[in-house]
């Protein structure tokens, strides 16, 4: 495989710092060319000096300064802003984006990349969510390819390799249920901001763990499973797998089923992006059936969680909805961290935006940025009292 230049967007993260790990696993095969952070000036630095790209971007311009003087010794160049990812992307030469920015901040270097005929290795879902039509549609008349780093898609990915002709029955994305599984809204009242960031298999970040506890972390894999792999939303299923392992399935016409397994690890997705279509050998620890004799399944909750039914809404609905709902969940979750509201209050907001802010048929570029900035003022203003 020859070397491959890769930009990292949102190096400091969950995600970043792991395919940091896999490039300094695989020198002769990687090289980086952008890293950003929103805030974390000291790792940036830390991260540049080590692997020395050519651009580094803070996206907090008070820490400009700091990540300058960080590197003043180097030959890294300096930006920041969200413009300034989008500068490094169009000057310098990357074979593959990793957008993993969280929440809407990774649409427009998404598009910029695609403009840029660069391959996407897409972690940040909310990308399809809030624009799945023209992002999709953008990188097919670009011809560039989007590889998905979310475990649950790069799973039926993965599952798809190979079966180009075989049309899609169903695809069916598993959910561990996070730390509330099996509890009911009366026993959610309650619960309190460091119960709901304990996840029981993965380690992630802050927003993403909210998310997966409230289940609108799977609802926004549903939408961006309907864009990644063009189907219909009665074609996308979810199922609660509380041990992580079977980490999605493709069902064919024929009724036959892939699923794509192994330890919860995120590196693992990450890796198979960055080299694909080749499988690169890793240290990664092993499966093995005897650790794990039982397998189970059950069937989400939408009642209790109503985050899952609302994205299910969204792909009924289409137009600008998803958008609505990203937006409006961004600040949910951003308030309940916050301590302002309480974990149920996050689908009550989301809904409330959702059934309260207008919504557009056919939105353009211009509209989604005009329904997210205006949802979020909205979801700032909402209260449950």
């Amino acid at each position: 495989m020859t070397l491959k230049s890769i930009a990292i967007l949102g190096s400091t993260g969950s995600i970043g710092t792991q395919a940091l790990d896999v490039i300094k696993a695989n020198t002769s095969l990687f090289s980086v060319s952008i890293l950003s952070a929103g805030n974390n000036v000291d790792l940036l630095i830390q991260q540049c000096i080590e692997f020395q790209p050519k651009y580094a971007i803070i996206g907090n311009s008070d820490k400009f300064s700091s990540l300058k003087e960080g590197l003043k010794d180097t030959k890294v160049k300096v930006l920041t802003s969200i413009d300034g990812i989008c500068e490094a992307l169009e000057n310098t030469h990357s074979d593959i984006v990793l957008t993993a920015l969280v929440g809407y901040a990774g649409l427009k270097p998404t598009l910029t990349a695609i403009d840029q005929g660069i391959t996407i290795a897409l972690a940040n879902k909310e990308t399809l969510v809030v624009a799945g039509e023209i992002v999709t549609q953008k990188a097919i008349e670009k011809g560039v390819d989007i590889i998905p780093v979310d475990s649950e898609h790069s799973a039926i990915y993965q599952c798809l390799v190979g079966e180009e002709s075989n049309p899609i029955e169903k695809v069916i994305l598993t959910a561990s249920g996070g730390p509330f599984r099996g509890k009911k809204r009366e026993e959610l009242l309650q619960v309190t901001k460091a119960q709901a960031l304990k996840h029981p298999n993965w380690s992630m970040g802050a927003k993403i763990t909210i998310d997966s506890a409230s289940l609108m972390n799977k609802g926004l894999e549903v939408i961006e499973a309907k864009w990644l792999f063009d189907v219909n939303a009665d074609q996308i299923d979810v199922i609660v797998h509380p041990q992580s392992i079977v980490h999605s399935l493709v069902q064919f016409e024929d009724g036959s089923m892939k699923a794509q397994m192994g330890l919860p690890d995120m590196k693992l997705p990450i890796q198979y992006a960055l080299g694909y279509p080749q499988r690169l050998p890793s240290d990664f620890e092993r499966f093995n059936f005897m650790d794990y004799p039982t397998l189970t399944f059950e069937a989400p909750d939408k009642e209790t969680f109503v985050n899952l039914q609302l994205a299910y809404d969204c792909l009924d609905k289409k137009g600008n909805s998803a958008c609505i709902l990203n937006a409006a969940n961004e600040i949910a979750v951003e308030r309940f961290l916050n301590d302002e509201i309480k974990f149920l209050d996050i689908a009550a907001l989301n809904q409330f935006c959702m059934e309260n802010y207008k919504f557009i048929q056919t939105p353009t570029y211009e509209d989604y940025v005009e329904t997210d900035h205006n949802v979020r003022e909205l979801a700032k203003q909402w209260s449950n009292k």
